[in-house]
């Protein structure tokens, strides 16, 4: 006999929300403060921003490596991990102004920023049901939103009202994110898995169109992380202030919509919806080559920014296709997949920006299109032996 809820509170879906709120604390600080802390305390010129960066990606290109630690911790408990050493990692950048240490530290912030988001994935997956996953991966990205319009207006308070140096507002943000996780660890129980998971790499051949959809997501979300933010300010001499705006308006229609778009994505099924993600990303990614006034831009900039939310289809997607015991794994894995183009992108096509920004544009619509051919071959139903049209046609032969 199962013993009563004493605590209701306690639920799965409440400890992805309260660790999804944990997550921007610290780095959307660590953004919005970096490049003012990387030139003011740290003499960093272009050269070294370009290392660091590439450096912060090097845990997301080895995200698979969430596989083999789980012979080690349950995934629960890595969570808790990763989010400590992100808060850790943030807490610490302050005090180490220097090329060496600002690089150090953010190794750390980076691996516990990446290895969390990767388990985040794999636990909703397997906690949440299927009916209802849309909806809770929608109310997750408004949860972070609106913690990091929270933060973005902490750091706000603290520095331009309290004259808080760098090494506080590090160790502020960052320590919540610590305090958030020794609270979730202590407070919530160890829910149990319904599936054992792999604790070995896994790559299957029937997951090959997530896997491509995966792919092209994460060599898109380049040409918007690195070149649409540096569009705003070289061609329409966005502030600082003005980048801060876009980042918290960003924010807050993520709150106002992203719950709605989940609900959307479980009512039209994920076929639909990444289609009208990847048409409407072939138009932005084309407005930003034409666009000639600044307030089209930030608009284009917004509407960017809340197509991404629909990415939540692709992960119902292989929900809905995947054995419940390669879940853990195949995260870790299109993760990596995931950020194979954040090693090539960001230096190729700025080398391409030197000769044509539009073009670099134009490649982000082709992009889409190739996501949106992709995602025709998505099944109005898919389910596990069902993944994509064709192995519907080789069941009938």
């Amino acid at each position: 006999m199962k013993s009563p809820i004493t605590h209701p509170w306690k639920r799965p879906d409440l400890l992805l929300m309260l660790m999804a709120a944990a997550v921007p604390i610290s780095f959307a600080a660590w953004q919005a403060l970096l490049n003012n802390f990387a030139i003011e305390m740290a003499a960093f010129t272009g050269k070294e921003m370009g290392i660091l960066q590439s450096l912060r990606e090097i845990p997301g290109f080895l995200a698979f490596g969430v596989i083999f630690l789980l012979l080690l911790f349950r995934e629960q408990t890595l969570a808790y991990i990763s989010l400590l050493l992100l808060g850790i990692g943030t807490a610490l950048t302050g005090f180490f102004p220097s090329v060496i240490g600002l690089y150090l530290t953010t190794i750390v912030m980076s691996l516990g920023f990446h290895y969390y988001e990767t388990l985040q994935t794999s636990l909703a997956l397997q906690w949440i049901d299927k009916q209802s996953s849309a909806e809770t991966l929608g109310r997750l990205i408004a949860t972070g939103s609106f913690a990091a319009i929270l933060t973005f207006g902490l750091i706000w308070l603290a520095n331009d009202l309290l004259q808080l140096d760098y090494q506080w507002l590090y160790l502020l943000t960052g320590g919540i994110t610590v305090i958030i996780a020794l609270i979730a660890w202590i407070a919530f129980p160890l829910f149990p898995q319904h599936t054992e998971q792999h604790k070995h790499m896994v790559l299957r051949r029937r997951y090959w169109l997530y896997y491509a959809l995966t792919f092209m997501s994460g060599a898109r979300r380049q040409i918007f992380v690195v070149f649409a933010g540096f569009l705003m300010v070289e061609k329409f001499g966005y502030s600082v202030g003005d980048i801060a705006m876009l980042f918290l308006l960003n924010a807050s229609m993520n709150v106002l919509f992203a719950r709605r778009i989940g609900r959307l994505v479980g009512r039209i099924g994920e076929r639909n919806a990444l289609l009208i993600e990847y048409t409407g990303l072939i138009l932005v990614f084309s407005g930003y080559a034409l666009v000639e006034q600044a307030e089209l831009a930030a608009g284009l900039y917004v509407l960017d920014h809340l197509f991404f939310a629909m990415a939540i289809a692709l992960k119902t997607y292989f929900q809905k296709i995947a054995a419940p015991e390669d879940i853990a794994a195949t995260a870790g894995v299109s993760f990596s997949i995931n950020h194979i183009a954040a090693v090539v992108i960001p230096a190729s096509f700025g080398l391409l920006w030197l000769a044509s920004p539009e073009l670099v544009f134009y490649f982000g619509a082709a992009m889409a299109l190739v996501s949106l051919l992709l995602s025709l071959l998505i099944p109005d139903a898919p389910k596990a032996g069902y993944e994509h049209r064709f192995s519907r046609l080789a069941a009938e032969r």
